[in-house]
């Protein structure tokens, strides 16, 4: 079976939950053990095979090209507030799908700019078959996040912070899709918040039974607010030796 060649990396945000740390950069660019956390996880996707590297920026373009010339890196850059305006026009986590329409193959995985995953993991989801997926993971807190909820061996439904117990499979932001998710995108309306959700476009593919889950072996690792900095770093050198990560 042919394998999966791009990978589709949103860093669009600018990452206001980490406060002062990303008032002139974006979160993915915090830098941890002298490195921006971007590029552990552009190393793991590397040494996961996906060679074509396509990252949707927004917030301080700028930094981004500086980002990939320091460090080396191959990839291509695409400017989300070029093609859809700033945030005050449209925004969400959908947006940088649908800046992608034009250049995504037919299989392509997606992975949000701020989390990280082993390189097995990365590899389990190269996928080349005609189903979208999700990547789950079993969570103490599930209700901080949206939880997978399965019928059938597949997807039936996503549904974020729920106020009561459903599961505790959450959703981490690692996807496998097909074509087909352009299908979709028109017809998701803003949320309550007024945002264009990535969830709400894969809730529609599930419908038709064309999403199915995944579960990561190893592990996941959340890059959202300040208290994440340390755990990161503790993280980096308790697994410093292992097939986990690049350094």
């Amino acid at each position: 079976m042919q394998k999966i060649n791009q990978a589709i990396i949103l860093a669009a945000g600018q990452g206001t939950r980490m406060l002062h740390l990303t008032r002139n950069k974006s979160k993915h660019l915090i830098k941890v053990f002298h490195k921006p956390f971007l590029s552990y996880l552009l190393n793991n996707l590397l040494e996961a095979g996906y060679r074509e590297l396509v990252i949707v920026a927004g917030y301080r373009v700028d930094l981004f090209k500086k980002f990939l010339a320091d460090y080396h890196f191959k990839a291509k850059l695409v400017n989300q507030y070029e093609i859809l305006g700033d945030k005050q026009k449209e925004y969400g986590t959908l947006c940088p799908i649908k800046c992608v329409k034009d250049i995504a193959e037919r299989n392509f995985l997606v992975v949000y700019g701020d989390n990280l995953y082993s390189i097995e993991d990365l590899e389990r989801f190269n996928i080349s078959d005609e189903y979208n997926y999700v990547a789950g993971f079993e969570h103490e807190h599930p209700e901080k996040y949206g939880v997978l909820k399965l019928e059938d061996g597949f997807l039936k439904e996503i549904i974020e912070k729920p106020k009561q117990f459903v599961g505790n499979l959450i959703n981490t932001g690692l996807y496998k899709f097909t074509s087909d998710i352009f299908k979709v995108i028109p017809k998701v309306k803003p949320s309550s918040r007024g945002e264009y959700e990535l969830t709400d476009a894969v809730n529609l593919l599930a419908k038709g039974k064309m999403v199915k889950v995944k579960r990561l072996q190893d592990f996941w690792i959340d890059f959202g607010q300040p208290s994440d900095i340390p755990k990161f770093s503790r993280f980096l050198s308790k697994n410093r030796n292992k097939e986990l990560y690049r350094l």
